[in-house]
């Protein structure tokens, strides 16, 4: 047996997504094969026992090929510069450690060798990261992941965030609460429930202050925009 989060927009508010720890049936392997049983078995229990469902696998392991584009591997945003790249290479390449980094040459690789470069290693602790030359606080923890990958589902049409609407939770097979900080399946799931509570607007990209106080329960009053998401996110008005 094992354990893994799903993860479930809250539509109540603040603070926007809840964790449901589900304990399922591990097949042993990494295999894809594997890892898509363990995945089934996953929603199962949790449908079973917790009535969440659908569920959405989010990761390359993924059965829906939605769940696959949206794996921080493949899913993608753009610079102000206009350079495009992968969630992962825009948060790995963005570091910050006390012994180097930013590495912002890793924007610019394949989300793997971004994820294993050696440096990210060996560097000394994380302090801070920096996206495109601009400075992004460690706390809380999964800020600027979210916000990367955030990002990158804003910047999809409309159609594309009615398809995450439809899912009850979001599943990541691979991560582990034990072992890892950031995660897909919660970034998707603040990314719905924003959107429903009508708190998903640029705001949330071009003013960290802004962002930060929502993601943490300081500021939860609904955006002054008519329309809460466009179907791009311009980042020439970003001012982190």
């Amino acid at each position: 047996m094992a354990k893994r989060p799903i993860f479930t927009p809250n539509f109540s508010g603040f603070p926007y997504v809840d964790t449901i720890d589900i304990e399922f049936k591990w097949h042993p392997g990494f295999a894809k094969s594997q890892l898509q049983k363990s995945i089934a078995s996953l929603h199962e229990a949790a449908e079973k026992l917790n009535k969440i469902s659908p569920i959405l696998e989010i990761s390359s392991k993924s059965i829906s090929r939605l769940g696959v584009s949206l794996s921080a591997f493949n899913l993608s945003l753009k610079t102000p510069d206009g350079q495009q790249m992968s969630v992962e290479c825009a948060y790995q390449g963005s570091k910050v450690f006390e012994n180097g980094g930013p590495y912002h040459e890793l924007y610019s690789v394949s989300s793997l060798k971004a994820k294993t470069d050696e440096r990210l290693h060996n560097s000394g602790k994380l302090i801070a990261f920096n996206f495109c030359g601009e400075d992004f606080p460690t706390e809380p923890k999964t800020a600027f992941y979210d916000w990367l990958y955030m990002t990158g589902l804003y910047e999809k049409k409309r159609d594309f965030v009615k398809d995450l609407e439809v899912f009850q939770g979001f599943s990541d097979i691979v991560f582990n609460p034990n072992r890892s900080i950031n995660c897909q399946a919660r970034a998707a799931a603040l990314f719905v429930s924003l959107s429903r509570n009508r708190l998903m607007d640029e705001q949330i990209f071009r003013d960290k202050s802004h962002y930060l106080a929502l993601i943490t329960g300081e500021d939860v009053l609904p955006p002054t925009e008519s329309d809460p998401i466009q179907d791009t996110l311009q980042f020439s008005n970003l001012t982190l």
